[in-house]
């Protein structure tokens, strides 16, 4: 169950920071920890073991938050080319 919640802080997490790097300012919490985990996943597979995991803070690791951010960006730019403007 904590595992879950840590998914989901680190989701939310990452979701807001890649928001604001591509320049979206987040949406909000449920689409950022969407758009957060699909982040991490994305990176994870496309990423793998490249960054390593430099500083763990409990079952978190400072190299799967930069995967996750990573990996979210990655997925914002893809919404961004289908988005209309």
């Amino acid at each position: 169950m904590i595992g879950i919640i840590i998914w989901i802080l680190v989701g939310a997490l990452a979701g807001w920071l890649a928001g604001n790097i591509m320049k979206g300012g987040g949406f909000g919490f449920l689409i950022n920890v969407l758009v957060g985990i699909a982040g991490a996943l994305i990176g994870g597979w496309l990423i793998g073991g490249l960054i390593p995991a430099i500083v763990a803070i409990g079952p978190v690791t400072l190299g799967g938050l930069i995967t996750a951010v990573l990996g979210a960006c990655l997925l914002l730019f893809i919404i961004s080319l289908f988005k209309k403007k």
